[in-house]
């Protein structure tokens, strides 16, 4: 049954967090007629834009998160970020309230070390060597037992902060104070990861509903600073690739459990295919499929959350993804060259209309269709190319 937003019938969906990808999603459960509640730490969250409603919480905070909930008392609670807290997410689906994908899978991967020892300890599923340490003299220890060079990254943050690669000793404290300013929800604890020497590394999204588990195809991306750049689909695999991909891809999921799109990072090496992480929402690499799939992964993500048939997952043609990031901090911020990366034929431009830039920061992406991803991949990157993210601060020097 699906009733009007503010009516008696009404679905009624409540993102915990509200950024780019929740934005996206709120878009497609508005086309299904569901009211959206948007909720974030900052006042003007790109959610925030299209929801019928909003509120700013720290969602980190056990009392205004489950103030906010009981007052909405929404049918699906859809956690968008990490930062939150999850024994109030527990606790609130132990009284009948509807987590997605379930508030055991928020707390599973909300951290990198519970989704690392369920892959590797439980389900013996191929994994980089790891350790972790809650002090600068642990990490030490940690590092030396790995090797260098290896990763180190916070045990929860989101975009790749945090992140860093340790190849000689003057790094290892480097590579502490870096986790420790970037990472989130004040963790003291970090991971070690041995550096994989990969072939490539692709998102494996995979969905979960009423119809069963379905894959997309897979979609290949490059990383810097741990954070996504650039991202295609498909990414060309063999038939054993795509085979273990998915014989992992469906072992993580079904241990997670509850409906929806699970992001599943994979390395693919010589030796095979080699978990990564796991994100239980639609992935970030996973833009790219506004310009490639029938259904984005945000809109298959809405359908399998209110429980409704997944139809066969098609390529509609091959594509490319470029996000645009900023360089600096600025509170009043524009940007220029739409015009341009527009006129060319086959791209897209999703601008997400964050209320400040800071250095780093995602705040556009550009995509492209071609006849292969070569040509949508050179297509991306000459579009992103002709947009810049100013302010009157740079305007002026």
């Amino acid at each position: 049954m699906f009733g009007a937003p503010m009516g008696e019938y009404a679905r009624k969906m409540l993102l915990l967090g509200s950024g780019e990808l929740g934005k996206e999603v709120v878009i497609e459960a508005q086309r299904l007629g569901v009211e959206t509640i948007a909720v974030d730490r900052y006042e003007g969250a790109p959610a925030m834009q299209a929801a019928h409603r909003f509120h700013v919480i720290d969602m980190l905070d056990d009392e205004e998160l489950r103030d906010v909930i009981e007052a909405e008392k929404p049918d699906y609670i859809v956690p968008e970020i990490e930062a939150i807290s999850t024994a109030t997410l527990l606790d609130l689906e132990s009284r009948g309230y509807n987590i997605i994908p379930t508030a055991y899978a928020t707390k599973l991967t909300m951290d990198r070390e519970g989704i690392r020892r369920l892959a590797s300890e439980q389900l013996g599923l191929p994994t980089a060597t790891y350790e972790f340490a809650d002090s600068l003299e642990e990490l030490e220890a940690a590092v030396h037992k790995i090797g260098m060079p290896c990763v180190i990254k916070p045990i929860m943050s989101s975009s790749g902060k945090g992140q860093s690669v340790c190849r000689v000793e003057e790094d290892i404290e480097k590579s502490w104070k870096q986790a420790m300013a970037e990472g989130r929800a004040n963790s003291q604890r970090v991971i070690v990861e041995e550096l994989v020497e990969f072939e490539s590394e692709i998102t494996l999204l995979t969905v979960r509903s009423v119809s069963g588990t379905s894959f997309c195809p897979p979609i290949g991306h490059l990383q810097q600073d741990g954070d996504y750049i650039v991202s295609w689909q498909p990414h060309v695999m063999n038939g054993e690739q795509i085979k273990e991909a998915e014989e992992i891809a469906k072992a993580v999921t079904d241990e997670i459990g509850g409906y929806g799109v699970f992001g599943v990072e994979l390395f693919l090496t010589k030796d095979g295919v080699i978990f990564s992480e796991v994100s239980p929402r639609p992935h970030d690499t996973g833009m790219v499929t506004m310009a490639t799939q029938e259904l984005s992964e945000f809109a298959l993500h809405v359908r399998a959350v209110l429980g409704l048939p997944i139809p066969e997952i098609e390529l509609m043609s091959p594509g490319a993804s470029r996000a645009l990031k900023a360089s600096d901090e600025s509170a009043d911020y524009y940007m220029t060259g739409v015009e341009k990366a527009l006129a060319v034929p086959g791209i897209q431009l999703r601008l997400f209309g964050k209320p400040e830039t800071k250095a780093g920061r995602r705040m556009g992406v550009v995509l492209a269709k071609g006849a292969d991803t070569d040509e949508a991949r050179k297509k991306a990157e000459g579009a992103a190319g002709e947009i810049e993210i100013a302010s009157k601060a740079r305007t002026s020097l």
